[in-house]
């Protein structure tokens, strides 16, 4: 039981980085943007978010380092795919090529260093509780706000104004320009939104989910983001349950070994990879439904007045 609450606790954890990743993108999507730049911008703010609790000591700062850098590079990005028009697909390679490189070379200074002693967090009476108490109530702040933004997120889009404005230019920018509506304003306000929760994810990597920094250590969890948002077909509760069924399997593996099940190390790492293949290639078997519930105009650029 105790090693099942563990397992429970790892995959809140883990499943928190994909969740607030993920959710970021769903914004931009939304909005009729593809960023695939996630990776690259989760690198750039985990090391931003480290080098800053490092010298400050504060995990808010950190944090909001963190989702500043994710901000900033989404804002290079959106300029140029919304108002340059370029390719949003290479534009996105691009950034996520730039920021693996960056963070490198800003971050060869770091590797050597260790933050202090993090703080425990624990929820007064429910963490004492048997099993339930070690697997969902002794988790760091952002666990919880993590499933706030989820939820918070799914009101704004189904039940706001301001929401059905954003999926009103991803769905059809014509007629949002058309009802006077600043759609290329709109699309970068949820591009940069979108890059400050990436930020705000990578922070977490490097300071709470293994506090330290290392080159590429973000490794590939800005990828499994974005096919995030095609497994919950957009929707931000089918984000929060799918960022915990891919933590769940990115933790499996350690849990075997600790069971001592004999296993191949590299069969358990790839896990999370396949399991994301093999999602994307059970959607993808239905095309019709994904088209239903993308937003129309995903991936395409927009030309006022044209």
């Amino acid at each position: 039981m105790d090693a099942m609450a563990l397992l429970l606790a790892a995959t809140l954890n883990a499943g928190t980085v994909l969740a607030i990743a993920a959710l970021g993108l769903l914004i931009n999507e939304r909005a009729g943007i593809v960023n695939l730049g996630a990776e690259g911008m989760m690198l750039v703010a985990a090391i931003a978010g480290f080098a800053t609790a490092v010298h400050t000591g504060s995990d808010v700062l950190a944090f909001a380092a963190g989702a500043g850098a994710g901000a900033l590079l989404a804002a290079a990005f959106g300029a140029l795919v919304i108002w340059l028009n370029t390719n949003q697909y290479a534009t996105g390679l691009a950034l996520s090529l730039f920021g693996a490189g960056f963070s490198a070379f800003v971050g060869i200074r770091y590797t050597q260093e260790k933050l202090p002693e993090r703080m425990r967090f624990e929820i007064p009476g429910l963490a004492d509780v048997p099993f339930i108490g070690p697997a969902f109530f002794r988790q760091h702040p952002m666990v919880y706000i993590a499933i706030a933004l989820a939820l918070g997120l799914g009101w704004f889009l189904y039940r706001s104004r301001a929401g059905l404005v954003l999926r009103a230019v991803g769905e059809s920018p014509e007629s949002a320009h058309a009802l006077g509506y600043p759609v290329r304003r709109i699309r970068l306000a949820a591009v940069m939104a979108g890059g400050a929760l990436c930020g705000l994810a990578g922070a977490y990597v490097s300071i709470i989910y293994t506090p330290l920094w290392v080159e590429g250590m973000i490794a590939g969890k800005g990828w499994i983001a974005l096919a995030l948002t095609t497994f919950a077909t957009w929707r931000p509760a089918r984000v929060l349950l799918g960022a915990y069924l891919f933590g769940g399997v990115t933790m499996l593996q350690f849990h075997l070994q600790g069971q001592g099940v004999e296993v191949a190390s590299q069969l358990l790492t790839m896990l999370p990879y396949l399991a994301t293949i093999v999602v994307l290639v059970l959607i993808s078997r239905n095309p019709a439904w994904i088209r239903a519930n993308m937003p129309a105009s995903l991936g395409k650029p927009f030309f006022p007045g044209s």
